[in-house]
């Protein structure tokens, strides 16, 4: 009887070794010290890093998408008041300003206990995880999901699917995802889903829900356009204001003409590499005098 109950004793310090082996590693004081993280697996086990110098990214800093801009902050406040709200999808074309956005909500509203998660794609299977970790906590957390996109054949988007809507457990009050994207429904679409194909599936039309139905579950989803020279110039002289540089409009002007050329783009993007390479140089040359 000594050696059955030693035997079971060992069997039972082994499962329990085990069982810790499986929940997710993290650190729950990190919470309390920063307001931005990001999320890692490692060995399929999670783990969350805060981050010491989140993006200081500011609204100041971003014109020409003020009605989408004011359509995220509406939605971002009701969270925060505890008001009816939806987790947002901003798709687009790319450097038109959808992840700066969402980055300058945590710099307008931290002090109102905002707090911000980064979610790589090949980390999404741990949103449950996330999901248990912020459930009690007083603060407001956004699972930030930038550049989300999913191939043909990836099955990752289901964990999202399911936490956006349609498991059983309720998503988290204090919780929402915000994901970009450069695809209106995340997932590919091929021409030939619309056109007759004696190999296709017998009912198309079910593949195509399937692949729209995870876009659908964003109750806020905000499209993004290219910007033509206009607003990609407004974008370039209200660097050049915030930055202080002193430069004649007309001379701003050919200049940002000549490196969007070079670019390729009108894009917020390369506004902003312009103004970087201009005040490096002014800077060089003040230096040199």
């Amino acid at each position: 009887m000594d050696e059955l109950l030693k035997q079971i004793t060992l069997l039972n310090n082994s499962l329990s070794r085990i069982a810790d082996s499986l929940v997710p590693s993290f650190d729950a004081s990190v919470l309390d010290r920063f307001k931005a993280f990001k999320c890692w697996s490692r060995n399929d086990q999670l783990e969350l890093k805060g981050i010491d110098a989140p993006d200081p990214v500011t609204f100041a800093e971003i014109v020409g998408i003020d009605e989408l801009i004011n359509d995220l902050r509406e939605n971002t406040e009701q969270f925060l008041e505890d008001l009816p709200c939806n987790n947002a999808l901003l798709y687009g074309p790319r450097g038109t300003g959808k992840s700066s956005i969402v980055k300058a909500l945590l710099n307008a509203y931290a002090d109102r206990d905002l707090r911000m998660i980064e979610m790589p794609r090949d980390t999404l299977f741990h949103v449950f995880d996330i999901a248990d970790i912020v459930r009690n906590r007083r603060e407001k957390f956004i699972i930030f999901c930038d550049d989300l996109t999913f191939e043909e054949d990836e099955k990752s988007y289901r964990h999202i699917k399911t936490v956006l809507e349609g498991g059983l457990e309720t998503r988290p009050s204090n919780m929402l995802i915000y994901a970009t994207s450069n695809r209106r429904h995340l997932m590919p679409e091929k021409v030939a889903e619309n056109q007759r194909d004696p190999m296709a599936e017998l009912h198309p039309e079910e593949a195509m829900e399937e692949k729209i139905s995870l876009s659908d579950r964003f109750g806020l989803r905000l499209g993004f356009q290219y910007f033509d020279f206009d607003i990609y110039f407004d974008i370039v002289r209200n660097y050049a204001k915030i930055r202080g540089l002193r430069v004649a409009i007309e001379d701003l002007r050919q200049q940002a003409m000549q490196w969007s050329i070079s670019q390729g783009s009108f894009s917020g993007r390369t506004a902003r590499q312009f103004i970087d390479s201009l005040e490096g140089r002014l800077r060089k040359k003040r230096w040199k005098r």
